[in-house]
């Protein structure tokens, strides 16, 4: 039996999943070879320049590059025959009916199945419909009859922002497998994570698959929730801040995602929200909590915009509108499923020209918006504008200095669309402000 050390890992993938799995397992001490189909990609990651943007990725890569535990290419054959756990950390992105797009992962079990040497534990960190390693299991089985292999399930819990901080020191492990020698190899695998406190839970491939799809499902319930209770709040002059702490209290409930907003977005909530319809769908079970829960956060943002139109007057035409934030949520360079780009859009529909300043996103934004000007920084997409729109509550846009936005703005309107601000703070300076859910 192979010592901990002697470990060697594969992630097929150097995307946001695969790149810091591997790069997190390396830091522990493990041999992690990362495969990735993009060579510009890779090329990038040898010569130490990150594809995306998360704090602290760049140390590690670093780090471990220089240790020589850290390797990137672009070819799997190597890498897979030396590998004991090989992860699956490819995209699996919506398909058009909302279902997830397993092309990739089947691709890379495919290429994978005849490159093995010795049992290797195939562990699948993409997060993908309930069976899917049953059909990976099949498909390898029936490129490679005679390979020695298990499929895992073993999903990621990364927030995007955080994820060294997750992965290195995660709420909980999930592996889902019923093979003894896949359990026993996963197991010491995770077992320098165990002196952090984790607990480490062994099931089925299948009630591991579904587990996360069941727990993005529910965070992203809990946002449309507060949202909607922000919207009853303006109704009936109540605060929705104080609404959520109170609950937050109860330790039932918990303060974790009951902060108001555009509506949630990203590389998972959207996806996989809908993705857990359609296999509900499929399977002949009802979800009608989660159809809701998608549906409420489809119309928040035309409601956002609809905010901040009436902040202006009832209309936006020919104003200019500054936009603070693109990315989905603040310490990612991640557009995707950003609540900002439909708002703009929809500003940009009835009228409005539109600036916008991001400190990571906004090359990210280009490839998706038009007409949009791309400032500097916070004062310099302000200056000459008619209203602010808060939608991405990075540390820098949290201490704005209201006189001299005042100085430099057309008219002093403000819709802060994350609740950054105290309403008595900005309405001190002469500024009309809205912001969510605090009549």
């Amino acid at each position: 039996m192979k010592s901990i050390r002697d470990l060697k890992i594969a992630t097929i993938g150097a995307g946001y999943v695969g790149l810091v799995t591997g790069v997190c397992f390396s830091d522990f001490g493990y041999d992690v070879t990362c495969v990735d189909k993009d060579k510009r990609k890779v090329d990038q990651l040898k010569a130490g320049q990150m594809p995306i943007f998360e704090d602290g990725l760049e140390a590690l890569v670093k780090r471990n590059v220089k240790a020589g535990r850290l390797h990137f290419t672009t070819e799997l054959s190597d890498a897979a025959s030396k590998a004991d756990v090989v992860f699956i950390g490819v995209g699996t992105p919506p398909a058009e009916d909302g279902s997830a797009d397993l092309q990739y992962v089947m691709a890379a079990a495919k290429e994978l199945a005849s490159l093995l040497d010795g049992f290797t534990v195939i562990a699948i960190k993409s997060t993908v419909p309930v069976g899917t390693g049953d059909k990976v299991e099949a498909l390898m089985r029936e490129v490679a009859p005679d390979a020695d292999f298990a499929v895992v399930s073993n999903p990621e819990f990364l927030r995007e922002g955080a994820a060294i901080a997750d992965f290195t020191d995660p709420d909980r492990v999930i592996i889902g497998t019923t093979d003894e020698r896949a359990r026993d190899v996963m197991a010491r695998l995770y077992r320098p994570f165990s002196a952090l406190g984790p607990p480490t839970v062994f099931t089925d491939r299948r009630t591991s698959e579904l587990l996360k799809y069941a727990a993005n499902a529910y965070l992203a319930t809990k946002i449309s929730f507060i949202n909607e209770i922000a919207d009853l709040c303006e109704a009936v002059g109540a605060n929705v801040t104080d609404v959520a702490f109170g609950m937050g209290l109860d330790e039932r409930i918990g303060s974790k995602y009951l902060a108001p907003g555009p509506g949630y977005g990203g590389s998972c909530f959207p996806k996989d929200t809908k993705a857990l319809l359609d296999i509900a769908k499929k399977a002949g079970a009802q979800s009608r909590i989660v159809e809701q829960v998608v549906a409420v956060n489809e119309a928040r943002k035309q409601s956002m915009a609809e905010k901040v139109i009436t902040l202006c007057g009832g209309s936006v035409q020919n104003l200019t509108v500054a936009m603070l934030g693109l990315a989905f949520k603040p310490d990612t360079d991640d557009v995707r499923e950003t609540p900002a780009f439909p708002i703009i859009e929809a500003l940009q529909k009835a009228g409005a020209r539109v600036r916008a300043f991001d400190p990571e996103a906004m090359e990210e934004s280009k490839d998706h918006l038009s007409n949009v000007i791309y400032a500097q920084d916070a004062y310099d997409c302000a200056r000459g504008a008619d209203v602010i729109v808060l939608a991405t509550e990075w540390k820098q846009f949290r201490n704005l200095d209201f006189n001299y936005l005042g100085e430099i703005m057309v008219s002093r309107k403000f819709a802060d669309l994350r609740n950054v601000y105290a309403p008595e703070h900005v309405r001190s300076h002469d500024f009309d402000y809205v912001s969510i859910g605090r009549a």
